[in-house]
């Protein structure tokens, strides 16, 4: 696969990426299932806390191309990834 998306060259490093980033939400979910809750916790913050900065990133570089759709698509993941860190911090552990 090769060409150009949003003037960025699309190349084997390019889709290795986004698969990994693809990735990643699975791979929490299912450790979730699996962790102990402590762990699950953690995980679920620091995984959520990476994810927002990351979407962040992707607001602030469509707000400054003006790609409003865009902005507004990964401000909800944003938030999405915040609510999960919010939730993993304020969750009762068990005893």
């Amino acid at each position: 696969m090769a060409g150009v998306a949003e003037g960025q060259k699309i190349g084997p490093e390019l889709i290795l990426f986004f698969a990994i980033l693809m990735l990643v939400p699975l791979v929490i979910a299912f450790l979730s299932m699996t962790l102990k809750d402590s762990m699950n916790r953690w995980v679920n913050i620091v995984a959520g806390a990476v994810f927002a900065a990351l979407w962040f990133v992707g607001v602030v570089d469509a707000v400054l191309s003006a790609y409003w759709g865009g902005a507004l698509m990964t401000l909800s993941a944003v938030a999405a990834s915040a609510l999960i860190v919010w939730y993993a911090w304020k969750s009762k552990q068990k005893a």
